[in-house]
This record gives structure tokens, C-alpha cells and sequence, in this order.
């Protein structure tokens, strides 16, 4: 029985007794968080290493359309893995969704924001960081959420854009934006806001942040990399990543 399943294991990447290999993986800003636990758990439990790079899904988009050796992208949205498997650069029927992620409203100030969204049309601030929607799906989101409540017109000229959701985070952690629209894992952590105060927009306000996952070409031979997509669906992880305030 022993020996059955250390051969099962060993066929799905999982054997800590396989030879310890590398992966390169780049990673949607908003997943920072998680992954860098993530990381040194999939480490523990397989000897292979995952080694990160962190960034806007777009520019990763055409960095690897022009030969980046990523093994492996968790992309902020289901696009550009679907991009990249119609394209040819990803291992067909690799794609899957690691997370679906939740749009914040935040501010580093207690009080500032309340549970219900209404400071955005109460006003009394000056600036509110949204990521470039062009870039960004948690831009794209921020953006239909203010369309649907009817004040993105009204709003605009107090937009800061960041050129992606960690850079966007940033403008509202220093003060520089009192308020902005992040990912809810960029502020919670074990099922707890860190800090400030926030409003939790509704899902159906915005289009479902899908983020999938997808082995890439240069991945397709490379055992850390398979051991990865098959780590980031078990049990555990999946209850890591919940913690962050991650959906299925």
C-alpha cells in the first residue's frame, strides 16, 4: 500500500522524494500575499522551489509573448491565459481557476470608509487610487463598480491610477490617496482586515475577478512546475487562499 502511494504521488509531482527542481512563476500583484506562503509550503511538501515574480498580468502578457522563461503564470484575470492558450503558448488544457477575487474599497484611516460604499458619494477627500483598468482587472472591476453606482463621471478627476494593484495599494497605504479600490487580499489576513477601515464591494457589481492559472510552454517538461498547478489545487491551499479573502 505504501509503495502505491508514494507511486501515485510521484506521478502527479507531489513526491517529496523526486528530484528537487525549480519553477519560475509570475504572479498577478494582487496574489502576492498568499503565494509568498504559499511558496515555502509547496516547498515543505514537495522539495521543489518556486521562484517569484510579481507584476500586472498585461505587461507579464507580453513579456512571455516575447520569451520570458516563465513556467508558470497566476494571472490576475481569465484572459490572458486564454490568450496565451490560443496563441499557442501554453500547454493546452493546463488553464484553470486558482481564485476568484474580491474588490475592496480602502482607506488607512479608521472611520474614513463605511461598510456601505456611501463616503464615495458623501465625498470629503481628494484623491482615490484605482489600478489602470487597460492593465489591471481590479481596475477594469473598480471602474464598473463606480458605473453601476452611477459616479465614475463625477469622480474621474480625483482619480490616481497605479499602473497595477500593489503600486495602487502603495498610493493609499502612505496617504498619498486617502482612499482606493485594492484587493481584498492585499488588506485581510486569516479572515481579518490589518488595518484601516473598508467597504466590501457586492459581487455583482463588476464582472467576476476570475484568476487562472496556466502551465506555459517552457514549463511544459519542468516537474516543479507540474507540481505546482497540482499543490495549488489541494485541499490546504485552497483554504490558505480563502484566507486572504479569496471566492471559489
Amino acid at each position: 500500500m505504501r509503495r502505491t502511494v508514494i507511486v501515485v504521488l510521484a506521478l502527479l509531482g507531489l513526491s517529496p522524494l523526486a528530484r528537487a527542481a525549480e519553477v519560475h512563476v509570475a504572479v498577478a500583484a494582487n496574489f502576492a500575499a498568499p503565494m509568498k506562503i504559499l511558496a515555502m509550503e509547496f516547498e515543505k511538501a514537495t522539495g521543489h522551489k518556486a521562484l517569484l515574480a510579481f507584476g500586472a498580468s498585461g505587461k507579464f502578457y507580453a513579456q512571455i509573448r516575447n520569451g520570458a522563461p516563465f513556467h508558470v503564470l497566476l494571472s490576475a484575470d481569465d484572459a490572458v491565459p486564454a490568450k496565451l492558450e490560443q496563441e499557442g503558448l501554453s500547454v493546452p488544457g493546463s488553464r484553470f481557476t486558482y481564485a476568484v477575487g474580491t474588490l475592496v474599497l480602502w482607506s488607512a484611516r479608521p472611520g474614513l470608509v463605511d461598510d456601505q460604499g456611501a463616503v464615495l458619494a458623501r465625498g470629503g477627500f481628494k484623491h482615490l487610487a484605482v489600478a489602470n483598468p487597460k492593465l489591471a482587472p481590479y481596475g477594469a472591476a473598480a471602474l464598473e463598480t463606480l458605473n453601476q453606482m452611477k459616479l465614475a463621471a463625477a469622480l474621474q478627476p480625483r482619480f490616481v491610477y497605479g499602473e497595477n494593484i500593489a503600486q495602487t495599494y502603495q498610493f493609499v497605504a502612505s496617504g498619498n490617496a486617502e482612499l482606493g479600490f485594492v484587493a481584498l487580499s492585499q488588506v485581510m489576513q486569516d479572515g481579518r482586515l490589518t488595518g484601516g477601515s473598508a467597504w466590501i464591494v457586492p459581487a455583482g457589481m463588476h464582472r467576476p475577478i476570475r484568476q487562472d492559472a496556466v502551465l506555459l510552454l517552457p514549463g511544459r517538461n519542468n516537474a516543479a512546475a507540474t507540481a505546482l498547478l497540482n499543490f495549488l489545487r489541494e485541499p490546504a491551499t485552497l483554504a490558505i487562499i480563502e484566507s486572504y479573502g479569496y471566492r471559489r
